[in-house]
């Protein structure tokens, strides 16, 4: 227990200082830092970032059409059928009283902790402890959009945390936390059902030879029974699709939901300009996240990191077909295990000169960027009534 409570702490601390140091300026009204110049609204525009504001109508309606028809976005019903309902419930969970327009910023923030929490028990199964805190400091900051998803309301640190402690607990053989965490990730966001797909792959490929000797039942059915509580994943999602069942009487509303799902053939589409969610030819940096990415694949799989590298595989292949400019928040979930593929470069002494250089452009971009992503919110009251 001591040991757990001096990891969480130091967990609390990686992850909330820079969290607050993004909401500093915000909070004191700060008219421009290091000539960057910040809006005045205070902490609403923390609030008011893309897509919390939507994921509070989700808590507070849990998808009544009526009580969502009472917001001023002028967004179909059937849209948020695409914000999953695990951070949503969670937010109403911490909203205590009455549903504060705080409570995101609640959810995401121990969310983070969380996240940074199991980043730091997988990565020490690959470095020293000396290595693992550096490398822990650097996920605490980078990648820049990890940084700003923790500082705003948003489901990706939920995400991930649930993602990486599915992960660790797998890979230690602790099905039913893999199965529970996993479960998580499936009922935050769609993505997390490829957890299901990796830890398939896993205990199933080497016996992949046999399925072409026997029928799928048979083959599926001789999964080790202590392997199980991974069926809590697909289950999780299909408790969603059940749930939207019931609000939306339509089991398949996330399909229907409109501009949604940016998945798109051929491959590669991210790069046409013209794409609704694209809208800029400015697009070279998403070159070096497919290099970087593949490159990581290729030595998890050097390596042998075979649940790591499944995961990493069959998702960065869905990656190559989304077309939207955010592609790195996209990829956020395969930078735990990419860390893990390049943890050669934690052991080098000079990698803390590298945290100490980007820590300053980190935060410049985390300002600018928050500072711009804001929802146009003109009428709060729906969100106190």
């Amino acid at each position: 227990m001591l040991k757990f409570l001096k990891e969480i702490t130091v967990a609390a601390i990686l992850s909330l200082l820079p969290t607050i140091l993004i909401w500093l300026p915000f909070f004191l009204r700060t008219p421009q830092f290091w000539n960057i110049p910040l809006p005045q609204e205070g902490l609403a525009t923390i609030v008011a970032n893309y897509d919390g504001p939507l994921y509070l109508v989700v808590a507070k309606s849990l998808y009544n059409a009526d009580i969502i028809k009472g917001f001023e976005f002028s967004l179909p019903v059937e849209y948020y059928a695409a914000h999953f309902p695990a951070y949503p419930l969670l937010i109403r969970l911490f909203s205590f009283v009455y549903l504060s327009i705080y409570s995101p910023l609640v959810v995401t923030m121990l969310s983070s902790i969380l996240a940074i929490y199991f980043f730091r028990k997988l990565i020490s199964q690959y470095l020293t402890d000396e290595q693992a805190i550096w490398a822990t400091i650097f996920f605490s900051i980078f990648p820049a959009r990890w940084l700003i998803v923790r500082s705003v309301g948003s489901p990706e640190p939920l995400f991930l945390a649930a993602i990486i402690a599915s992960v660790y607990f797998f890979q230690n053989k602790k099905y039913w936390w893999a199965g529970i965490w996993g479960a998580v990730a499936a009922a935050t966001k769609s993505p997390g059902i490829l957890l299901f797909v990796a830890y398939m792959l896993a205990l199933k490929l080497p016996e992949l030879k046999r399925l072409a000797t026997t029928n799928f039942g048979k083959w599926f059915a001789s999964l080790e029974w202590r392997a199980y509580p991974i069926l809590l994943i697909p289950l999780a999602l299909l408790s969603v699709f059940g749930l939207y069942y019931f609000t939306y009487h339509d089991f398949f509303a996330y399909f229907h939901s409109g501009d949604n799902i940016h998945l798109f053939f051929p491959p590669f589409q991210i790069f046409n300009y013209s794409a609704s969610w694209v809208g800029t030819f400015w697009l070279e940096e998403v070159i070096f996240v497919y290099v970087l990415s593949f490159w990581g694949l290729i030595k998890l799989m050097q390596d042998k990191q075979r649940t790591l590298a499944y995961f990493v595989a069959i998702f960065f292949a869905t990656i190559i077909f989304v077309s939207h400019r955010d592609i790195i928040r996209y990829s956020l979930p395969i930078v735990p295990f990419l860390f893990v593929a390049f943890r050669d470069v934690f052991k080098q002494k000079e990698f803390k000169f590298l945290i100490m250089f980007i820590a300053l452009p980190v935060y410049l971009f985390s300002l600018a960027y928050i500072s711009q992503n804001v929802m146009p919110i003109s009428n709060w009251l729906p969100f106190f009534q």
